[in-house]
């Protein structure tokens, strides 16, 4: 199965700010030798860095430098001071450049009775003015050859660059939340408050006639990838194979024009009853197809699950499977949907439980992705969503099994031992969690837990 992955999402871009002194002090051989380490660690990993001065000691060359990031694109700045930097730059800092950012501190040298770099001194003085200023941040702490310090590195630097796509954003409605989902409702003032993102709303007639208006030679290219997926129709299933690839291309295509055209970083779409009643078809292997490549897109008008779906592929996690929660015990739940998970986390093609072409459960149309989700994968499942004023988010880790029983659509099942799940539940909907979410391969709570702390979500 040939699918494209990292075109809709962005990866980071890196702005090193090297903080210094205008006159030498404690041991400047040990802080040349750390900051060469430093680069040299940041040439290894997989984004551009720009380092746009050796020694930031002033105002101006604070002011020049961030202004230079900006030019860049930079997405994430890394803030060090190998040796104690001037303290009083962290407001002016802070202004420059109003989004999340990386302080990292380094160690002294081991050897030797002097003082040789006050590296975390200096970065703890600068890291909590900015804290104190409300300023989200994120620390770490550790020698550039140390191991834990580069996972840590990483780690900070994706939190931050998630953090920072999703603000600014243009997230997509086309159309409303589904009937009576009134838990995925999506406020415009709500979003530019809290993300400073927008809200671009489209009517789902306008899709419709995207769908209908493309000629055969501009979807020709997708019918040839979507039968080139190779699904197999689902046993005792007898519909037009052909009229439901050309209609799935057409879908595909509409969905990609408009996320590329409006310059989109997250989309939401009301499917039903709208798009089967009028076209006779689910938009669902189309979905699970661009969700397969890493496209932020949500079904049922859930902005919010999109706007996890960004997070999760900022932070090179995804794709993202979004489920429903549909049943629970006290260590697992089903997590089921109607048909649209990313090919990655279902059976392998032709194994039992692999994806193949189905009809909606409902209504009997086409066309749906039939699959299991894979047993024996490390998963983490988590939301973010609005309650009352602020956002929340929450994240559980846990396993797939094998599903107990055989279920139309999506079907997987997600255990854990770190909760008891009735409670754990109880607790969520307490706290107005919506009946989406997501699910990612690997275990991730931390991350996004950082995550949620640099947007100002309250952590649950």
């Amino acid at each position: 199965m040939n699918l494209t992955r990292g075109e809709h999402v962005r990866p980071p871009s890196v702005g090193l700010l090297i903080m210094g002194r205008k006159r030498p002090g404690f041991d400047p051989e040990w802080g040349a030798e750390v900051t060469s380490r430093i680069r040299n660690l940041l040439d290894e990993f997989p984004w551009t860095v720009h380092v746009p001065s050796g020694n930031i000691a002033d105002d101006a060359e604070l002011s020049r430098s961030v202004e230079m990031c900006r030019r860049e694109g930079v997405t994430t700045l890394i803030v060090v001071q190998p040796t104690i930097s001037d303290g009083r730059l962290a407001p002016l800092l802070s202004r420059l450049w109003r989004k999340p950012m990386v302080f990292w501190a380094t160690t002294e040298k081991p050897t030797g009775s002097m003082i040789s770099a006050n590296s975390l001194v200096g970065t703890h003085v600068m890291a909590a003015t900015l804290r104190q200023l409300g300023h989200p941040l994120e620390f770490v702490y550790g020698h550039p050859d140390d191991e834990e310090l580069q996972r840590r590195l990483r780690q900070a630097v994706l939190a931050v660059h998630a953090a920072q796509s999703l603000s600014e954003g243009v997230f997509g409605l086309i159309g409303y939340h589904a009937p009576g989902f009134v838990d995925f409702h999506a406020d415009p003032v709500f979003l530019s408050a809290t993300l400073d993102s927008q809200l671009y709303h489209m009517s789902t007639s306008e899709l419709i006639a995207r769908v209908e208006g493309l000629t055969a030679e501009e979807i020709e290219a997708d019918v040839r990838d979507m039968v080139g997926l190779g699904l197999p129709v689902g046993e005792g299933l007898d519909f037009d194979v052909s009229d439901a690839m050309q209609m799935q291309a057409r879908y595909y295509r509409a969905f990609r024009n408009i996320f590329v055209e409006e310059r989109m970083t997250a989309l939401a779409f009301r499917c039903w009853p709208d798009l089967p009643t009028v076209t006779g078809h689910w938009p669902y292997l189309a979905l699970a197809k661009l969700v397969s490549e890493g496209m932020p897109i949500a079904m049922e008008g859930d902005v919010d699950g999109a706007i996890c779906s960004l997070m999760a592929e900022s932070l090179g996690i995804g794709p993202v499977y979004l489920s429903d929660w549909l049943e629970h015990t006290r260590k697992t739940a089903t997590i089921w949907h109607t048909g649209a998970a990313p090919f990655q986390l279902c059976e392998a093609p032709g194994q039992p439980g692999g994806p193949r072409l189905g009809v909606q459960f409902n209504n009997r149309k086409p066309t749906v992705v039939e699959a299991t989700i894979k047993a024996g994968m490390d998963v983490t499942m988590y939301r973010l969503w609005r309650y009352q004023d602020s956002y929340c988010m929450t994240a559980l880790e846990g396993r797939t099994l094998r599903p107990e029983r055989e279920l139309m659509a999506t079907n997987g099942l997600f255990e854990t031992e770190w909760v008891d799940i009735r409670e754990w539940f109880e607790d969520m909907v307490q706290a107005g969690m919506p009946h989406h979410l997501c699910v990612v391969r690997g275990n991730h709570r931390d991350t996004l837990r950082r995550v949620a702390r640099l947007v100002g979500a309250d952590f649950i």
